[in-house]
């Protein structure tokens, strides 16, 4: 590939004078710059973009970090469709986007090195697992960010792009109620992450609403895999509850296939829900019960909202929270409407 100096010499210029014209500087006289153009045309040069993107202070690449541990990024349905909208979003206003993944272990230096190395002009921060000291990294760094999920303790000003966790569970389990079933289970999230703790909030609310007791014992840990709400369905069946709500969808097909396994007949014999709506639902067997959760339309939220600030400047956080919405199916016993 020909370079600046191989283009001054055949030009009888300076390198600084190539680089003037190749950056469209208005400082070079019409003569300079046709000759130098000339030579540019015969040696088929293409300017470096990342280079003049960089001397220019913007790169047009916006990043991408999920630091929930790069395996259970693509065993979860969620990434399929929330990554190409944020990709979708970029490419319709001229940026480019950069996936960053990390494994537990190396996280807050990845996070570290990611935000200070001059590539990006802002990123997008999946904020599942997400430590205090991760925030504390991006909010340092000075970049414009945008968070997928709301972090009010560690960044209470911070601009997020989250759903109604909290309500959307409130909903599917007051469903629960208006069916009938008394002892209702949770298979909860895990506890370090926010939509986990509104998911089971809100089935709390839906219970005392109701003047229910809250069982504890009837309340099992989770960690959103399929794997767990098999194990955890298990742990629930000698328990005795008439319905289950679990805090995903993964872990909702694990609970009917710990069912299945048990021959407890879903919903003959136990209801089972699940939050999410992932493409799997509709197909399970039976079809499950869920609260929709609009994946796409995060992404798509977040990589506006963030492109909104690096284009205005506004320094004004900016926070959505997207509407759910109850999917009614089978697996509770009901037919839609019901």
């Amino acid at each position: 590939m020909p370079t600046l100096e191989e283009i001054a010499r055949l030009s009888s210029v300076s390198r600084s004078t190539v680089s003037r014209v190749v950056n469209e500087s208005p400082n070079v006289s019409e003569e300079t710059r046709a000759k130098v153009l000339a030579v540019v045309q015969q040696l088929d040069y293409q300017p470096n973009a990342v280079a003049r993107s960089l001397a220019a202070g913007c790169t047009r690449i916006l990043g991408l970090i999920v630091p929930s541990g790069v395996t259970a990024m693509f065993h979860d349905p969620f990434f399929p469709e929330f990554i190409p909208a944020v990709t979708s979003a970029c490419s319709a206003h001229g940026y480019s986007v950069m996936l960053w993944l990390a494994e537990p272990m190396d996280e807050e230096p990845m996070i570290r090195q990611v935000l200070r190395n001059g590539f990006l002009d802002g990123v997008i921060v999946f904020t599942i697992h997400l430590s205090a000291g991760i925030i504390a990294e991006v909010v340092a760094s000075n970049l414009p960010y945008v968070l997928i999920g709301q972090h009010c303790a560690q960044a209470p000003d911070a601009a997020y792009v989250d759903v109604e966790n909290r309500r959307g569970a409130r909903q599917v389990v007051t469903h629960l109620l208006r069916k009938g079933y008394r002892r209702i289970a949770h298979i909860a999230g895990p506890t370090d992450t926010v939509c986990a703790q509104h998911r089971i909030a809100g089935y709390r609310d839906a219970l005392g609403t109701w003047g229910r007791r809250i069982d504890e014992d009837l309340v099992a840990a989770g960690d959103f895999t399929e794997a767990r709400g098999y194990e955890a369905m298990k742990e629930l069946l000698p328990r005795r509850p008439e319905a289950v709500f679990a805090a995903n969808d993964m872990m909702a097909l694990g609970a009917l296939r710990a069912c299945r396994d048990s021959g407890v007949r879903v919903p003959e014999d136990m209801a089972v829900v699940g939050f999410d709506d992932i493409s799997l639902s509709a197909n399970s067997n039976p079809p499950l019960t869920t609260v929709r959760q609009p994946s796409d339309r995060m992404g798509t939220a977040a990589t506006e909202m963030l492109l909104a600030i690096l284009e205005t400047g506004d320094a004004i956080p900016r926070q959505i929270v997207l509407p759910t919405e109850l999917v009614i199916r089978q697996s509770c016993g009901a037919t839609a409407g019901l």
